[in-house]
């Protein structure tokens, strides 16, 4: 059995979709949670929910200021932290030709720039004590161009590079740096796919639960410290990717 008693986790993007897996699974081996989102309604409902191995990190990450305040917070009710989930993002599909390049900022922003913000603010901390967990929310679209969604598909690819170059930065304080790439996943992300793609995508089997998603986080966070997941692809049988 997974055993994270006595861990202090936290993730971004928690209120909701595989954050609120991710946390839910952590808590259930034996962690406490940080839940860390911009949505504080949302937040105080699911920790309400989850119990006294949970509280709510008010953080949009998207906002440096917030980004700077979020340590503080976490270890002011926690007193430490073992690993950190950098989950929150955003998903964006569809043709160039007829892209808004305002809405690709957004999910940019919050993909790359926001996410690789919120690794830096926690890492000081985890060199310092000597150990600790950074895990990216990454996605099969990191390693494979995916023709129908060119704009989130290079925000994934940033992520790897930076999961893969700051991994071999930090080993030497001890401190492990790996990413999850799913394939898809039932979240509000996909909230703007075509009806008729969910429609036959549902029909196929080729979307995931976030759960699935949430067991393999935990799997990596399990590791002997020896051990460093550099990346977990997960997909559906039937994406034939």
């Amino acid at each position: 059995m997974v055993d994270l008693t006595g861990k202090v986790i936290a993730i971004t993007g928690a209120a909701s979709g595989i954050g609120l897996a991710c946390a839910k699974e952590c808590i259930a081996a034996g962690a406490t949670v940080a839940l860390v989102d911009r949505n504080e309604a949302a937040l105080k409902t699911v920790c309400d929910d989850l119990g006294d191995d949970a509280f709510s990190i008010v953080t949009d990450v998207a906002i440096p200021d917030s980004v700077d305040q979020m340590l503080p917070k976490i270890l002011g009710r926690a007193g430490r932290l073992d690993a950190f989930h950098a989950n929150a993002g955003a998903y964006i599909g569809g043709d160039v030709l007829e892209g808004d390049p305002d809405a690709w900022d957004r999910v940019l922003n919050l993909n790359i720039n926001a996410a690789f913000r919120s690794v830096q603010a926690v890492l000081p901390h985890l060199a310092k004590q000597g150990s600790g967990d950074i895990i990216m929310t990454s996605s099969i679209a990191g390693v494979v161009p995916v023709v129908w969604e060119p704009i989130y598909t290079a925000s994934k690819h940033a992520v790897q590079a930076f999961t893969h170059s700051v991994r071999r930065q930090v080993a030497k304080h001890g401190v492990r740096v790996g990413a999850v790439l799913p394939g898809p996943v039932v979240t509000a992300l996909l909230d703007d796919w075509p009806k008729e793609k969910m429609e036959q995508a549902l029909a196929e089997g080729s979307l995931m639960q976030p759960k699935e998603v949430a067991d393999c986080v935990v799997f990596m966070l399990s590791r002997p410290a020896n051990v460093t997941i550099r990346d977990l692809v997960i997909l559906p049988n039937a994406v034939d990717l």
